[in-house]
């Protein structure tokens, strides 16, 4: 108790100090507009993530009224009344870090749960809750799988009911912010509109718009329930990007190397991210021997630039790079664990869309544009007889459950497949029905299925995300929907369930 009264009154003392010294403006930027005032100066809430068994990462932002440094105190406990307090500090944070603060607890418990907060000049922000992953053996781990949430398209409820879920951890498949100016790909008539108003190019663009998404409120309740694992996709720094460039960007919008910087430099400041000192962000966490857990990154690691046409997808192009491709070959067949679980950013699975898009019949930025190393994962599966290996996907703004075959071309008469994948909905990101009447979109459901007999379940008209739930015996997917993205706290009711047996890459219902 005294030390935490002297930790206080130092933190007073600092910030006062840092007051004194250092006056300067803090620069509006838009998103003040939508401060609920009573939270302030924690207006974007906490978070934590990168969970292991002895450490996580808990972080929050201070928005300054004219301070240029700022000191926090933060308090983690088992005890959300704060009575067992476990560990404390205090850090400092400045423009240089966007105010961002970021603490990797060290020392704690495995598989325990833990509450946290941040203190700010006698004021408290709101209390986190987060776990550490377990060092034995847990007889169920419960993961939450999103991806793509797009501010201007609606309120995200998925993340909202997301909060209430008895979760793990909730991977986050990427597509976690979008870069486009207002109106640019979102719903002309919702009120929500980017900022800043123009498309994400520099620092302080990234950074406001990550301030603009961390103040809706289901993505809030998300951060503050639950630790994330998150990865980025495209959009974090602009559509359909791999190493070297971008769809979504122009000669005239200047280096793309350093767009690429500042997009990363956002993210990492804005995101319970472990730093690991390097320019790598795809990393493996454990779940005592039930679920190995393998995030890749397939933008900015390896990606070569996608294919003009499907033939040149059978070209020795890269996904993932050799390096990563090394490390995830490695790290899979050296896996005791029971399942495997990667984290995807793109459809794994081959997808023939002839039927409903003939001139387009494969989605060329997904793994079918990298057939080639796609070819050679599958192989190292099969031959390895690495089982139980669940590929979990974001992207594509629906829902889709594949048994991923050896062979394509003779699995409807053999049935083998080497890994299973699971895709989540969009949280808010447009869907198929936004731009056709349902009754179409549930025919290009059944034509895609009739010409993917791999392909048992398939979604592209509901918002929403999806939950595993993986035991000694089986995993079960479930897809939950929200009723309505344009209303605030809208129902949200399970759509789909499948089971999948151990060392059967098969659905069994």
């Amino acid at each position: 108790m005294i030390r935490a009264v002297c930790l206080l009154i130092l933190t007073f003392l600092l910030s006062n100090s840092c007051a004194n010294n250092i006056r300067k403006n803090f620069a509006k930027d838009g998103t003040e507009k939508s401060y609920v005032h009573d939270q302030g100066p924690f207006y974007h809430g906490v978070a934590s993530g990168d969970p292991l068994t002895d450490r996580v990462i808990i972080w929050t932002r201070v928005t300054p009224e004219e301070h240029d440094v700022i000191s926090v105190q933060w308090e983690v406990s088992l005890d959300k009344d704060f009575n067992k307090i476990k560990k404390s500090g205090i850090m400092s944070t400045s423009r240089v870090r966007d105010y961002t603060v970021k603490v990797d607890v060290s020392n704690l418990a495995a598989g325990t749960v833990y509450y946290y907060r941040f203190i700010n000049r006698a004021t408290y922000s709101p209390v986190g809750r987060t776990k550490t992953a377990p060092a034995k053996n847990p007889s169920e781990v419960n993961l939450g799988i999103v991806s793509c949430s797009n501010y201007e398209f609606g309120y995200f409820n998925a993340y909202n009911g997301l909060a209430d879920q008895d979760l793990d951890a909730i991977l986050h498949l990427g597509d976690y912010i979008y870069e486009y100016g207002p109106g640019k790909y979102g719903d002309e008539n919702f009120p929500r509109k980017h900022l800043p108003p123009n498309e994400l190019l520099t620092l302080d663009d990234y950074r406001t718009r990550y301030a603009q998404y961390r103040l809706d409120k289901g993505l809030q309740k998300a951060h503050q329930n639950h630790p994330f694992i998150l990865i980025w996709d495209d959009h974090e720094i602009a559509n359909n990007a791999y190493k070297t460039g971008a769809q979504n960007h122009q000669a005239d919008e200047g280096d793309y190397g350093m767009r690429k910087a500042n997009a990363k430099k956002a993210y990492y400041e804005w995101q319970p991210i472990r730093d690991t000192g390097n320019d790598e962000l795809y990393r493996k966490f454990s779940y005592g021997n039930l679920v190995d857990i393998f995030m890749l990154d397939e933008r900015f690691t390896g990606r070569s630039e996608p294919p003009a046409d499907k033939a040149g997808a059978k070209e020795e192009r890269t996904m993932l790079g050799a390096e990563q491709l090394k490390w995830f070959k490695k790290n899979l067949v050296g896996s005791t664990a029971t399942w495997k679980v990667i984290g995807n950013q793109v459809i794994f699975s081959p997808c023939d869309l002839s039927l409903v898009r003939p001139d387009d019949p494969v989605n060329l930025d997904a793994w079918d544009g990298y057939a080639y190393e796609r070819d050679d994962i599958r192989s190292y599966l099969i031959d390895r007889v690495i089982k139980n290996t669940i590929f979990v996907t974001g992207d594509t703004h629906a829902s889709w459950a594949f048994e991923v075959p050896e062979n394509t071309i003779d699995y409807k008469e053999s049935g083998k497949s080497c890994a299973i994948e699971i895709a989540t909905p969009s949280i808010t990101s447009s869907n198929w029905n936004e731009s056709s009447p349902d009754d179409q979109v549930i025919m290009a459901e059944k034509a895609i299925q009739s010409t993917n007999p791999h392909l048992k379940y398939i979604n592209g008209r509901d918002h929403g995300y999806t939950v595993l739930k993986l035991s000694r015996d089986k995993t079960i997917a479930q897809w939950f929907y929200t009723s309505d993205i344009k209303q605030k706290e809208a129902k949200i009711s399970m759509g789909k369930e499948l089971t999948i047996q151990r060392d059967r890459h098969k659905f069994s219902n």
